[in-house]
């Protein structure tokens, strides 16, 4: 197979994959700093501020991947595979769409609203934790399904690269410069 991803669509997966995990391990270590606490805050808004980037990111992707649809499967992938990478795809975007609204329309409900870097951005919402904790609930379990949907997305390349062998992987693989 020699059909590939554009080069920039690969950048920005994998620039994405990455900002992802690192905001997923930042978001599940703010878990255990203590409420109230100078690094509370600070690693909440760095938390908040990132987000707002990498939700930038994923919309460009998501821009790009419309505008620019991915290579065919191979002919010999059965057709439930097929339609499972397809649905698997868009939950992906789906949860990577949410997890910033969710935290974003949160935290507008919140009395400590979102800080871009440390610059207040203006809240829209007024402080009421019933909204909050809708909103925080709806991108913690986001939050969880996006984990899952990333092992299953792991999983599955890595059948297509060390089982299957059937180039879908390389697809997306950054080639080495010549």
């Amino acid at each position: 197979m020699t059909d590939r991803y554009t080069r920039l669509a690969i950048a920005l997966h994998w620039l994405i994959a990455l900002a992802l995990l690192l905001q997923m391990a930042l978001g599940f270590r703010l878990d255990f700093i203590p409420r109230g606490t100078p690094d509370k805050g600070f690693y909440t808004n760095l938390h908040k501020s990132i987000g707002l980037l990498l939700a930038a990111a994923i919309v460009l992707r998501l821009g790009w991947r419309l505008a620019h649809p991915p290579p065919p499967l191979p002919a010999t992938m059965p057709h439930w595979q097929q339609r499972a990478a397809h649905l698997s795809h868009v939950m992906l975007y789906v949860l990577m769409l949410t997890m910033p609204l969710s935290g974003y329309i949160a935290s507008n409900f919140s009395k400590h609203g979102v800080k871009f870097f440390g610059n207040p951005l203006p809240p829209w919402g007024p402080d009421l934790p019933q909204v909050y904790a809708i909103f925080n609930g709806l991108h913690n379990i986001a939050g969880l399904l996006l984990a899952l949907m990333i092992v299953l997305h792991v999983g599955a390349a890595l059948k297509h690269a060390l089982i299957d062998r059937d180039g879908v992987f390389s697809r997306m693989w950054p080639r080495r410069s010549r």
